[in-house]
């Protein structure tokens, strides 16, 4: 299975790297978001600073995450909701089908959600003939195109305007040259009645907030209000590590995604949810559940050294920078989180042995870090998961024998010396040409070694 997944990486990478088309949609998407962050990032007083308090408040969570997960659940049971804790996306999957047998629904509204992309929400509800709509734009054109998401922020960051305005066109029949206006207004006029039709809602959050027994949704778009608003029945699954202290911490965390997600100041709607609708309420559900979902990650929390993983608050800045990602793709990472957050936690969330290649596929650079907005050493945790990967004996037994005879060889320069730069190239073009890709040339090793030619110069 591990080999399969990493064959199949390797495989698809080879492949994305060099579609140039696929690389000029990537680049002018990333070229505008750049412009963007650098003008949201600027109204910050003193961003490394907000970023080092942001790092504290998520340490001080995860490190005592129990204790705040239970303080959410009191306060939100208080006012009428329910929580369900899910030990993985199965028992997410049948206790959301539990809900819905109550109900006796048929359909369901959805609004972005990691969560449930995690889970595969929508193959389970399709194969119990349940209709599920995606309200959010750049989820709904993945859904017509049967694909996962891109991106954390933008799920269709691959496809061009052209490419979405013939899907419209041959879906929906809208004009082939349709503008991203038009685009939008023909997904409005679809989706609108599906929210007063919907038999349920379901949301992710961004955040769970412990001291009101809330959770917090921010987006552009307004459908996660209508998501949550319109139907009866709410459901929101949520990633136990999005719990935050109190509700004074939005102040910070809010501006902090915006301006790393998208270069917003602020995105345009800030929700706080604290339970179903109460006798003052105009509207709302009338039930509201939060499924608290481990699936993997009080693995990553039982890994002292990585656990800092956990602090994500989902903005997708490191994707934004990673020069891994920006040729190789969301997609063929093969998993529900990409880039480097992605290749951090999947092993941990998935299995080693299934996916140790990800913290592999990693130039190293340390631009993840840097822009991380919660302080994140994504590129240490990535050099954690390869030792932990070797210490567990999941490397090939080639790759052992490979740095077994390398460490031989490079602690005795004599041996080293011995052999010519001719016949060190030929060894190289012959046994590790393949390893280093067939779009790239070895480097040629000179004839003569340095302490060699510093021998016959005399130490001169």
């Amino acid at each position: 299975m591990g080999e399969h997944v990493a064959d199949k990486f390797l495989k698809d990478s080879a492949v994305k790297s060099f579609d140039q088309r696929h690389r000029e949609i990537i680049n002018s998407s990333i070229d505008k978001y750049n412009i963007a962050f650098e003008r949201g990032k600027s109204k910050f007083f003193d961003l490394e600073n907000s970023k080092k308090k942001a790092h504290l408040v998520k340490w001080k969570t995860i490190e005592n995450l129990e204790r705040y997960l239970l303080d959410f659940e009191s306060n939100f049971t208080k006012r009428g909701g329910q929580v369900i804790w899910a030990n993985d996306a199965e028992e997410a999957r049948q206790e959301i089908a539990k809900i819905m047998e109550r109900h006796q629904a048929r359909s369901v509204v959805k609004t972005k959600s990691m969560a449930t992309e995690e889970i595969e929400l929508n193959q389970f509800l399709e194969k119990k003939n349940v209709e599920v709509f995606e309200s959010d734009l750049g989820e709904f054109i993945i859904q017509l195109l049967n694909q996962k998401p891109y991106h954390f922020v933008t799920p269709a960051m691959h496809l061009s305007l052209e490419e979405i305005a013939k899907l419209f066109h041959e879906k929906f029949d809208t004009p082939v040259d349709a503008s991203a206006e038009q685009v939008t207004m023909k997904a409005r006029e679809l989706l609108r009645e599906k929210y007063t039709a919907a038999d349920i809602g379901i949301s992710g959050a961004n955040f769970i907030i412990a001291d009101t027994g809330s959770i917090a949704i921010t987006e552009n778009e307004g459908n996660a209000r209508l998501t949550t608003a319109f139907p009866k029945v709410h459901i929101a699954v949520v990633g136990i590590e999005k719990i935050i202290p109190n509700i004074a911490d939005l102040d910070l965390f809010w501006p902090l995604l915006a301006s790393h997600g998208t270069g917003q100041n602020l995105t345009v709607y800030n929700t706080v949810l604290s339970g179903p609708r109460q006798e003052q309420d105009v509207d709302g559900p009338a039930e509201m559940y939060v499924i608290l979902l481990d699936n993997g990650r009080t693995n990553v929390l039982a890994q002292k050294d990585q656990r800092q993983g956990l602090y994500c608050i989902r903005c997708g800045a490191c994707l934004n920078v990673c020069p891994i990602y920006q040729n190789i793709g969301g997609h063929t990472y093969g998993t529900t989180y990409q880039g480097p957050i992605g290749s951090l936690i999947s092993p941990h969330l998935g299995g080693m042995k299934e996916f140790k290649h990800l913290s592999y596929a990693s130039s190293l650079c340390g631009k993840c870090t840097e822009v991380c907005p919660v302080g994140i050493d994504i590129h240490k945790m990535l050099l954690l998961n390869r030792r932990d990967s070797v210490a567990e004996g999941l490397a090939p037994s080639m790759e052992k024998r490979a740095w077994k005879g390398f460490t031989y060889a490079i602690q005795r320069r004599g041996l080293l010396d011995f052999f010519s730069g001719k016949t060190k190239n030929f060894f190289l073009q012959n046994f590790f040409k393949k390893t280093w890709g067939q779009h790239r040339k070895l480097p040629k090793i000179a004839d003569k070694s340095f302490s060699k030619q510093w021998k016959e110069r005399g130490g001169q």
